[in-house]
């Protein structure tokens, strides 16, 4: 796929220029991150939406959005631009404090806005996964300049032959999760229908400072090092990653429901998410396909938003900034794939209920006490996508790809129920992988 850069702009909130120069210090200040903000590589998180025009498509009359403006730019910016206003943060640039701490210069420089175009069409694309390919649909980025020599925020609009239109994402994830990232994405989208944004942003990072002194109350196993492989356990560490996009169908899914027996080791099975089922299956499916020793130990990390489980004091709406901590249930892999599923779900149970605000506060403090809370160890695990509508008034997106490298990162359900998984493992243990997820067994 050959993809031609026809412009690149940048563009700022709409109330801080006038012509060229910033006609407000109301939102000119130095941005605090948190520990949560600091976990992080500095690294843009990247997605790409895709979208086909349909003659089915309904405009509304109070919106600017129309057949004949498909994906506008000039609309496009300017919506950006009006969103960008409450969305500051993102028009800014990375700095340091005195101290040499990481934290966001306010200072309206702007987002980057980048117009393209493939010769593929979206058919072409096939499943859409992620690659090389789809790499050329978002903005590059050097990052040789230094923190504060990029924006934090790219886009890139490409039409392709067909007509259709992908729109790619970077944000960078120092700044925001994905809940954040998306209620930008969603206002900007908003106000190019012509609504106002759902949910006003809460820029105030301090609800998240750890305690003076820190006062760890638990052991963090989550931010450990990775179990060392042991005697018995091949070493595929040298070994080329392969990548997978699987998808589970409604069928699928409720048939590794039905293994998960409330009669047996269990009181109920009505606690138990589709999502929490099929990550205790993925989980069991990769320990065995990767070939690991009875005894080696395994641990999976399972994102889990604190924004409900943090209580005290209770994190406001609209919270704009990281907010993601994990849970980390263990087991041995031996134990783990020869034990009923439900077992399995019992220590994916009782890793997330411990999340609540006495635990989270802990981990709070205890990165407090790491002197680069970014060289702690992070394995990407299994998360839910919160990247589904993004409709700018000409229609929801056929479906998000997700363009970052982790063991696996479950996506939101598709229109029709299915639920698709982007997995990436060492290419032997792929192919066994994607014989066990499949076979109709428990793994």
């Amino acid at each position: 796929m050959k993809v031609d850069v026809l412009k690149t702009s940048i563009v700022r909130p709409a109330d801080e220029v006038t012509g060229s120069r910033p006609r407000s210090a109301q939102h000119h200040h130095r941005l605090w991150l948190s520990n949560l903000d600091l976990l992080h590589g500095r690294i843009h998180v990247r997605t790409v939406f895709f979208y086909r025009p349909g003659d089915d498509t309904y405009y509304s009359s109070s919106s600017p959005a129309s057949k004949e403006s498909y994906f506008d730019a000039r609309l496009l910016k300017d919506a950006l631009s009006q969103a960008l206003v409450a969305f500051y943060p993102f028009a800014g640039r990375l700095a340091r404090d005195e101290k040499g701490r990481l934290e966001v210069h306010c200072n309206g420089e702007g987002v980057m806005f980048r117009e393209a175009e493939a010769d593929v069409s979206l058919d072409e694309l096939g499943e859409f996964e992620p690659g090389a390919e789809l790499l050329k649909l978002l903005p590059s980025v050097d990052y040789s300049g230094g923190i504060s020599s990029y924006p934090l925020l790219l886009l890139q609009v490409t039409r392709f032959r067909c007509g259709g239109v992908s729109l790619g994402i970077g944000t960078h994830h120092s700044l925001v999760d994905g809940e954040s990232a998306m209620s930008l994405i969603n206002a900007w989208a908003n106000t190019a229908r012509g609504f106002p944004p759902v949910v006003s942003p809460f820029l105030d990072r301090t609800i998240l400072r750890a305690r003076n002194p820190p006062a760890p109350k638990f052991h963090h196993s989550e931010y450990d090092p990775s179990p060392v492989l042991i005697n018995g356990t091949p070493n595929r560490t040298e070994n080329p990653t392969a990548m997978a996009v699987l998808t589970f169908t409604p069928d699928q899914l409720n048939a590794l429901r039905k293994q998960v027996n409330p009669n047996q080791y269990s009181k109920s099975k009505a606690g138990y998410s589709t999502y929490q089922i099929l990550t205790a299956h993925i989980w069991r499916c990769v320990s065995r396909a990767r070939g690991l020793a009875d005894d080696q130990p395994t641990r999976l990390h399972m994102s889990v938003d604190g924004r409900s489980r943090l209580t005290n004091p209770p994190v406001p709406t609209g919270y704009f900034g990281n907010m993601i901590f994990h849970a980390t249930p263990t087991a041995v892999a031996g134990e783990l794939v020869s034990e009923p599923i439900v077992r399995t779900l019992e220590r994916i149970r009782r890793a997330i209920d411990r999340m609540d605000d006495e635990y989270l506060r802990s981990a709070i403090d205890y990165l407090e006490d790491t002197d680069d809370p970014a060289s702690v160890m992070q394995v990407p695990g299994t998360c839910q996508s919160p990247f589904t509508y993004a409709d700018f008034g000409w229609g929801k997106p056929l479906c998000p790809a997700n363009l970052f490298k982790g063991k696996g990162n479950l996506l939101s359900r598709n229109a029709d129920g299915s639920l698709s998984l982007a997995i990436f493992l060492e290419e032997d243990a792929m192919v066994e992988f994607q014989k066990l997820v499949h076979d109709g067994g428990s793994c």
